[in-house]
This record gives structure tokens, C-alpha cells and sequence, in this order.
């Protein structure tokens, strides 16, 4: 599998470590009662079909990247830094 790191462009995928689903951006709020925060520390979807996974460029740039991909196609669609993906949800 290959995954395209916006900084360094077309890289193996060992080159990368596998953080989960992107979901863990949205953290909650500090003052968020006990069930959201335990929604998001133990219930995670295993969708089949297009995600959003979080992955960490460790024997490369070491940037956060979301790389949203197909489960079922092994189809990658896009890659974006996480730092940008983060904003644009705090924007919305």
C-alpha cells in the first residue's frame, strides 16, 4: 500500500504508523459528561467502504496525515495534514 504524504509525496506504507479512525479529532470538550468521553475512548465503527484514518509519518517528515481511503477497494482518495483537517472542522 502506498500512501502520498502532502510533504514528501508517494511513500510506502511502513514508513507510516496506523493511529485509527480520524474521529479521534474530535475530541470532546473538557467539561463533556462521562458518556461522550467514553463513547470516543472505547466505541470505534468498522465501516466497509470509504474512511478517514489518522496516520503518523514516523520514518518520514513526522506529520499527522488523514488519509481517506476505501476498505473494500484498498483505493487510496485523498491525503491531507491533520493539521489543516483539524481547523476546518473547528471552522464549521
Amino acid at each position: 500500500m502506498r500512501i502520498t504524504c502532502p510533504n514528501c509525496g508517494e511513500r510506502d506504507r511502513r514508513e507510516f504508523y496506523y493511529t485509527g479512525a480520524a474521529t479521534i479529532l474530535d475530541r470532546p470538550e473538557a467539561g463533556a459528561g462521562d458518556a461522550a468521553w467514553d463513547d470516543y475512548l472505547h466505541n470505534r465503527d468498522n465501516p466497509a467502504g470509504v474512511v478517514r484514518d489518522l496516520w503518523y509519518h514516523e520514518a518520514g517528515c513526522a506529520a499527522w496525515v488523514v488519509v481517506t481511503r476505501n476498505t473494500v477497494t484498498h483505493e487510496m482518495l485523498a491525503a491531507e495534514l491533520a493539521s489543516q483537517v483539524k481547523g476546518q472542522q473547528d471552522a464549521g
